[in-house]
């Protein structure tokens, strides 16, 4: 499937300096950098590890995401880099389509992926046309999207994508394949997040940097409660 289908898996990472805003009242700045590289960290190696992948786009500025990106195999792409998570996608979409390669839109936030959690994108995806998607837990995120070709569908991410990018894959005339994924669907963005991830036994390093944090972390978090 990965040498017929030839999908890549897209990661968008911002400059991890103003990384985490909404959990600046339970970390401080460097702690929110430190997790949000420590959690790309393990998507990168998740996503590296899975063989029906073509290779992986990691579209960043950010001089520590590239690094991580070197250390996991993954191309830098620095094509809209600053545009947001949709403008992010989109440029590489259009740099996969050229390619003749579909694109797997997954975000570097959501620590507690696992390989099979990818491969069952694919499975699905496998079984559908072209566009799959998982939602977040809220089922009002987008949380990862297979398009095939790449840029089959105008994608649009934000708090409320979900809804909107099944309508808009319809209005393409693809009908939407839904997975539903709890590893994939906690991205970590909240306090309530963080207390959603931290009660799920994990060999993460995004779960080793906040265990080290944990006795001042759980009275902060329980503040913003």
């Amino acid at each position: 499937m990965n040498a017929r289908r030839k999908i890549c898996a897209v990661v968008p990472v911002k400059e991890t300096s103003n990384a985490k805003q909404r959990l600046a009242a339970v970390l401080s700045a460097a702690q929110r950098r430190e997790l949000a590289l420590a959690m790309l960290e393990d998507v990168l190696a998740v996503l590296a590890s899975v063989r029906e992948l073509a290779g992986i786009v990691v579209v960043t500025v950010d001089p520590a995401a590239c690094a991580i990106a070197a250390r996991h195999g993954a191309r830098v792409s620095f094509d809209a880099a600053r545009d947001g998570h949709t403008g992010a996608v989109m440029a590489a979409a259009r740099l996969l389509a050229a390619e003749g390669r579909d694109l797997l839109e997954v975000p570097g936030d959501v620590p507690l992926v696992e390989a099979d959690d990818i491969r069952q994108v694919i499975a699905a995806h496998d079984k559908a046309s072209g566009f799959t998607i998982v939602p977040a837990r809220d089922k009002l995120g987008s949380n990862a999207v297979l398009c095939s070709p790449a840029d089959a569908v105008p994608l649009r991410f934000g708090e409320n994508s979900f809804y909107p990018h099944l309508a808009v894959a319809r209005a393409c005339g693809i009908e939407p394949t839904i997975v539903q994924l709890p590893r994939i669907a906690l991205d970590i963005d909240t306090p309530e997040d963080l207390t959603l991830f931290l009660a799920t036994p994990s060999r993460t390093r995004a779960r080793a940097l906040l265990d080290q944090w944990r006795v001042g972390l759980a009275s902060r978090i329980e503040a913003t409660a």
